[in-house]
Formats: structure tokens, C-alpha cells, sequence
């Protein structure tokens, strides 16, 4: 599931981010709105090759019974048609047949529709391994270096660089820094090389204590360096700082994921800007693919505060026409996501009371990779009334969520529902574009990634941008006034690389919303 690049033209993986509140792993079932079984729950768990002992989870023995290739795909079939949000516009004459395995079958089912800007709607369709997916999204353990990196150009001639490198990992030990050039993987080009396999497996490694050795560039020159890599547990909020701007206090806070323990660190972060009494806040999601729902809809509400969200939802669940007015997972009625105020108990205490800085506008710094959750953060903070200022580029466009279903130990992810804001928007499968007057623009500016600067140097561009935009509301000399979509990215946007489960909204049944 690491394996990024591929052959001519090399493109990562382009499993994009949805978002996700309270986590729980689904089991494989149908509909919950109906107290007759679904068609769906008939072939659940009939497994041609099945489990056995306990599952990681509930701690209670798989459900998995003998079964056959056939009744997986009839499982995936009946599921789709059941809870798929464009369920109506898969393909009626699929011969499962004609596809070897039921993941390969499971990626045809779906819609083969346009947005209006010619991309596919839906472009984030993936399977996970359930045991990794399971230990993924409880943890945030993966194996790696601990660094994050940006596809600067894709096809030959290459070009790969780091974008952020985790404190203390064996990245940052070796001396790889933001902006750090990677030219050769165990010896195989990276500009020209062929070698596909070994350039995967030497920058993404699939587990913990390999060892590989990468030839690098930066400001010290050209050099080999050779890293082992390790469980890397990524801090999602890495930075937090004020700044000095025009006589007044500016907040920066780097967020990077809505993981678990992203709760406790945005609680601290926002605690630090509230004493230091800031006046405005940049919010830096560019490289934040998404993650729990409910971490967004917190730390909007630690942007926004009680007075500004008071009475509002921060996002609404829309599910295909078969749901009703209910949730087709829970059966219960579908109840939009407030603004959190208080802690849900993800890595701080529950019913923790939330900081809040009571701000009527924010400044988020956006790239292409910016998805999902932290789209529903742009989204809802608009939907309440707090003018969003966007600098960077168009973010990935990702309205879009779903409830992961675990069968046969593949978990499944497909479009099950649109989020839309307190004002019933929620149309932005183009992604939000800096600057822009349609119905996705949002006020700034285009603004390419600057890779010479470290990330929270007010001299970096995006920052410098929206500091510069706050003292006068113009963009900068030479940026682009909007970010073109036919373009999709400004000179020097990258391609930023994030496991899968990192990039989505993601709803769980047995929780509260």
C-alpha cells in the first residue's frame, strides 16, 4: 500500500483525503435503517479464504465464514448498491467474472461521472489490509524515516524533495531537512532511473529496520546518507508560534493530520495563542489530508469560539436517497455535527472545556494535498460566518466521506455521503481556489510552495503572503491572482505523498455522531 511511484509517468498514488469523526472500524453489514436483512448481510463474511482468531478490535473471533471469491464479489455488489452515494450511476453490466480478484472488482464500482472541471468525481475509491488499516488509524505508527515527501515532478526528469522531516527522526538525525533534494535511492537515479521497485521501496519502506541509502542535495552540497527506518509516530501539530506583524500578535499553528492525538496538541496550541492574546491566526493545513471529522470540527470551533458558532452545525451528512432521514449505518436519526466545545476524550480528557480565540476571520495557508477534513475546517468556518482567507493553492476537493467496512479482512472505502455546512454548501469537488469568483473561490491568493524556507519563517512565501495580505489585502509582486484549474498548480507545487487513511472523512457507527 506504500508503493507511490510508478512507471512513465511517475504519479503518486492518488488516494485522496475525505475526513472522520469518532473512529470505528464497521463490520461488513448493509443498511441499519431496516429490521429486514439486506441483501448485503447475506453474503457478509463469506470469505474464500477465512480468518481465524481474534479480531484486534472487538477482541472477539473473527466472523468470517468459509465462502468463495464469488460471494466476496456479491458482498461488494450488494454493499455498493445499498450505500454508495452515487449508487445509480455504476455501471448495471459489470461482469464480476471479468475481474481476477474482488479488490480489482471493487474498483470498478463506481461512478465514471466528470466534476465540471474534467476530473473524475470520484477519484478515491481504496482498500486497506484490515490489520494494518486497524493499527494505522488507532496509532499513527508507520514505518518510515519520518519524512514527508514532495513530488516536485513526476515524470522524467524527476525531481523529489522533503517537505517537512519530523524532529528527532532517523530523517532529521541524517541531517535531511525542508527542502533537502533526493538524486539517487540505493544507487538507481531518481531523475531517469527505471528501476521503479527500488526507488519505492528505498523512499517508502514497508517496514521497520530496513536500511537504504539515499544520495542527497542541499545547502551543504551533494552527500550520501544512509537511513534505517523505524515506527514513526508523527506529531500532528509540530508548530506553534507567534509573530510580530504590524504592531500586533499573529498566531501560526502548523497542523498536519486529524489524528487521535491531534485533540491534545491543538487544545495546547490554542491554550498558548488564547494567553498570548492573538489577533489574527494563520492556520497552516497545506500538507493535512484530513483525518477525524470531529478533530475539525474542534479546532474550528477553538478558531471561532462559543458566540461565533453558537446555534450553527459545522458540518451535515448527505446519503444517497435510499437513507431517508436516517443514518443508513446506525439506523438512528442522521444528526449533524455540532461545533465541538468541549473534548471528545480522542488524547484529552472527555468534556475537556476547548480554548477558543474568538476570531471573525482566519488566514489558512492551502496546497493541492490540503483535503477533506481540512476542507470541512474551510467549509464550516464559512458556513458559520467567519471569513476565510486562503493563501497557497487549490485544495484536492474532497466533500466527500464514508464508513470503512471491514470483509474477509480487506476494509473497503467508498463514497457514502457529501458534507455540507451550516448554510447547505457543500459543492467543491473542484477543490477551493485562492482568489477565485466562482462558487469554490475563496478571497486570496495563489501562492507557490517555498521550499528554501523552513515552515513558520515569516520570510517562507505562503506565510509571508498572508501576513503581507493582512497589513495591506493585496497579494504579492508576481503571485498569481488565481490559482488557474487548468493549471491545477501554481510553479513549485508539489505532489505531497500521505498514506491513504491520512486522506480521508470517515464516519463510525456506535458513536455519538
Amino acid at each position: 500500500m506504500r508503493t507511490i511511484l510508478q512507471p512513465e509517468p511517475l504519479l503518486p498514488r492518488r488516494l485522496r483525503r475525505l475526513a472522520a469523526a469518532l473512529f470505528a472500524v464497521t463490520a461488513a453489514c448493509g443498511s441499519g435503517s431496516s429490521t429486514t436483512p439486506s441483501l448485503s448481510s447475506r453474503y457478509a463474511a463469506r470469505c474464500a479464504t477465512p480468518r481465524a482468531g481474534t479480531d484486534s478490535l472487538t477482541g472477539a473471533p473473527y466472523a468470517d465464514r468459509p465462502g468463495t471469491v464469488v460471494d466476496e464479489k456479491a458482498w461488494l455488489r450488494s454493499w455498493t448498491d445499498e450505500l454508495y452515494l452515487w449508487y445509480r450511476e455504476v455501471p448495471t453490466n459489470l461482469d464480476p467474472v471479468a475481474y481476477p480478484a474482488p479488490v480489482t472488482y471493487f474498483m470498478a464500482l463506481r461512478t465514471s461521472a466528470l466534476t465540471a472541471s474534467g476530473r473524475p468525481k470520484d477519484r478515491f475509491h481504496f482498500t486497506y489490509p484490515t490489520d494494518a488499516w486497524v493499527a494505522l488509524s488507532r496509532s499513527g505508527v508507520e514505518p518510515g524515516y519520518g519524512v514527508t515527501w514532495s513530488l516536485l515532478a513526476a515524470s522524467p526528469p524527476r525531481q523529489i524533495v522533503a517537505a517537512f522531516v519530523e524532529p528527532g527522526s532517523p530523517a532529521a538525525v541524517a541531517g535531511i531537512a525542508r527542502g533537502t533534494e533526493v538524486l539517487t535511492v540505493d544507487g538507481v537515479d531518481v531523475i531517469r532511473g527505471a528501476d521503479i521497485a527500488t526507488l519505492n521501496e528505498g523512499l517508502f519502506p514497508s517496514t521497520a529496520g530496513a536500511t537504504h541509502s539515499l544520495g542527497i542535495s542541499d545547502s551543504q552540497g551533494a552527500r550520501t546518507v544512509v537511513l534505517t527506518s523505524a515506527a514513526i509516530t508523527g506529531a500532528p501539530v509540530p508548530i506553534v508560534r507567534t509573530l510580530s506583524s504590524g504592531g500586533s500578535t499573529v498566531g501560526y499553528v502548523l497542523f498536519n493530520a486529524h489524528v487521535a492525538t491531534a485533540e491534545a496538541q491543538l487544545i495546547d496550541a490554542f491554550r498558548q495563542l488564547e494567553t498570548a492574546a492573538v489577533s489574527d491566526l494563520v492556520l497552516d493545513l497545506r500538507y493535512n489530508g484530513g483525518g477525524y471529522l470531529a478533530i475539525a470540527s474542534e479546532a474550528a470551533f477553538m478558531v471561532a469560539g462559543q458566540a461565533r458558532t453558537a446555534g450553527k452545525i459545522f458540518e451535515r451528512q448527505l446519503f444517497n436517497d435510499k437513507a431517508g432521514s436516517n443514518d443508513p449505518f446506525t439506523g438512528q436519526p442522521n444528526r449533524p455535527l455540532p461545533f465541538f466545545s468541549t473534548a471528545l476524550g480522542l488524547s484529552s480528557a472527555s468534556g475537556t472545556a476547548l480554548p477558543s480565540l474568538g476570531l471573525g476571520r482566519v488566514f489558512v495557508l492551502s496546497g493541492t494535498e490540503t483535503c477533506s477534513a481540512s476542507e470541512s475546517i474551510i467549509n464550516g468556518l464559512r458556513g458559520a460566518g467567519v471569513q476565510v482567507i486562503q493563501m497557497g493553492d487549490t485544495t484536492c476537493g474532497k466533500p466527500y466521506g464514508f464508513y470503512p467496512a471491514d470483509n474477509c479482512g480487506t476494509t473497503y472505502f467508498s463514497i457514502q455521503f457529501e458534507g455540507v455546512n451550516h448554510q447547505g454548501f457543500g459543492d467543491y469537488g473542484d477543490g477551493f481556489v485562492p482568489g477565485g469568483t466562482d462558487t469554490n473561490g475563496v478571497p486570496g491568493c495563489a501562492v507557490a510552495d517555498d521550499f528554501s524556507h523552513a515552515l513558520g519563517d515569516p520570510a517562507e512565501g505562503r506565510l509571508s503572503a498572508a501576513l503581507g495580505y493582512r497589513a495591506t489585502g493585496t497579494c504579492p509582486a508576481g503571485a498569481a491572482g488565481v490559482a488557474l484549474r487548468a493549471q491545477r498548480t501554481p510553479p513549485g507545487e508539489a505532489e505531497v505523498t500521505r498514506p491513504p487513511w491520512l486522506q480521508n472523512r470517515i464516519l463510525g457507527p456506535g458513536t455519538a455522531y
